[in-house]
């Protein structure tokens, strides 16, 4: 038996040895790959057949989009309490749920007959994911000690995913000229059940003390996930009903307020759902502004250019997606360059870089747009090439920062704060885009003055969105100043972070 094969072992049966190599751990990293892959399949390979789910449901077009944002909304706002819940009941096991549950809800679709049905099957599909998705990115960082293999495993199994919401499309436009739009969510099942198989065999059960021993805080989870439910909602209803009407104003108010009773919660609780303080942590805060940055540009920045390419200058959908390469491009093929940048710079170093590299990404569009394609394809590519750095670096620095028992919450913020971040960020382009231009934005042969107006939108939308971005990332860095100031670093990886687990003893078991 080779070494890796012995270190592989001793690390299922739960060894503190873990794995000196990624091919040593080529189950649990492919079980790992392939939830990922599912989880951003789910829904760019269902906006291929919305047409022909409409024409066989006879769905109105809200209730398309519902099937397709009800996945969403369930998957952003549960991830936290999935994500609680996983640190204290053991994140393979609630893994495990999760999978089924998906194998369950992908079977289900063979017995849809109506739209109304079909928006429950993927609410359940939401929760599935919002099951898994934490667990995995987090057992993925406990699988290894070394950091520089855990943003190996990180990029690897981000780059499957990122593969599979490449091709997804395509390979369902196949798909649908020769079997059902049914079968884009059938596929799920033997994925799920495959995936199942790869956890129980790949990984070993937690033992309690790798756990957080604290009871599960109901009040303050209800209160998270309803903020977080309204913040999802809202963006939807600002672009569909327009910043005129009263009901995305009366959802944003709530989220406030629900947000508000929620840091209150976790102020005054005994077992908090979310400690503040972990979050307060330099390494942490400043690893969630930088995520929370890229996923505000990120989102505006596709919701705008998507308008511009087949409104503005009235490219079929085929062409436009052409136009998206240069972002596919970096995306995949960026993988390559995370690990080295990461070495050369260091972690801290390479996750602010890469937030400022989106941030200019952006202000390329918002400013140059006008000027021709190139200039949004040079956006494109920083955008991406900012993306696929932060992507992997922020979640590694998140989970670095909090404790042991700690890690599936913390992959569970990075995931939340990507989710929210791009919620806003549509919002807030949409918005102002509906404010600046008169009439329908989606009916044909604009005049003049309407074309003239889209550009203003488009250009003052995406200034806005830069400001945020950047004052995010400013936020950041404003952050990581703290780190290297405090008198608990060492140097690592070529700049100041803090020592592995600092204090985490203590707070183990709190």
């Amino acid at each position: 038996m080779s070494v890796e094969s012995r270190n592989y072992k001793k690390a299922k049966l739960g060894s503190r040895e873990p794995p000196v190599s990624l091919r040593s751990a080529w189950l649990p990293l492919a079980t790992l790959s392939a939830v990922f892959l599912f989880e951003m399949l789910d829904n760019s390979i269902l906006n291929i057949a919305l047409p022909s789910i409409g024409r066989e449901l006879q769905a109105s077009s809200t209730a398309l989009q519902w099937a397709t944002s009800a996945y969403a909304v369930m998957f952003g706002s549960l991830m936290l309490v999935f994500g609680a819940a996983a640190d204290r009941f053991g994140r393979r096991r609630i893994m495990l749920i999760g999978l089924a549950l998906l194998a369950v809800a992908s079977l289900a679709i063979i017995f849809v007959t109506t739209a109304e049905e079909l928006v429950l099957v993927r609410a359940v599909m939401g929760v599935a994911a919002a099951m898994t998705t934490p667990g995995s990115m987090a057992l993925a960082f406990r699988l290894f000690a070394a950091e520089e293999l855990r943003i190996r495993a990180i990029t690897l199994i981000s780059t499957v995913g990122l593969v599979g919401l490449a091709v997804g499309p395509v390979a369902g436009g196949f798909v649908l000229a020769i079997a059902p739009w049914q079968s884009l969510l059938l596929v799920n099942a033997p994925i799920a059940i495959l995936a199942m198989i790869g956890l129980w065999l790949g990984f070993a059960a937690d033992e309690s003390s790798e756990l957080h021993d604290a009871p599960l805080d109901i009040p303050g989870s209800a209160l998270g996930t309803l903020t977080i439910l309204l913040i999802l909602v809202a963006p939807t209803l600002f672009v569909d009903e327009g910043a005129d009407s009263w009901e995305p104003w009366v959802l944003t108010v709530g989220s406030v307020i629900a947000g508000a009773l929620f840091i209150r919660r976790q102020r005054t609780a005994r077992h908090p759902l979310l400690e503040l303080e972990l979050i307060a942590r330099p390494l942490v805060s400043s690893a969630l502004a930088f995520k929370a940055a890229a996923g505000l540009a990120t989102a505006g920045l596709g919701y705008l250019v998507t308008l511009q390419f087949q409104l503005q200058w009235g490219w079929p959908p085929a062409l436009a997606a052409l136009g998206l390469l240069p972002q596919v491009i970096v995306l995949i093929g960026g993988g390559a360059f995370v690990s080295p940048f990461v070495k050369r710079v260091g972690q801290v170093r390479a996750a602010g870089i890469s937030a400022v590299a989106v941030v200019a990404g952006l202000a390329v569009y918002s400013l140059l747009n006008s000027f021709g394609y190139v200039f949004v394809a040079i956006a494109l590519a920083l955008v991406a090439a900012g993306l696929r750095v932060v992507g992997v670096v922020a979640a590694t620095n998140v989970l670095s920062g909090l404790p042991a028992n700690r890690t599936t919450i913390g992959a569970a913020l990075t995931d939340t704060a990507t989710e929210v971040a791009n919620g806003v960020g549509v919002a807030v382009a949409g918005t102002i885009l509906a404010a600046i231009f008169a009439g329908s934005i989606a009916t044909s042969n604009w005049d003049s003055e309407q074309t003239a107006q889209f550009q203003a939108g488009v250009t003052i939308g995406g200034l806005v969105l830069t400001s945020l971005a950047a004052a995010l990332a400013g936020w950041g860095f404003r952050q990581t100043k703290r780190l290297t100031r405090s008198p608990e670093t060492r140097k690592s990886s070529g700049t100041q972070v803090p020592e592995d687990r600092v204090g985490l003893q203590t707070e183990s078991n709190c």
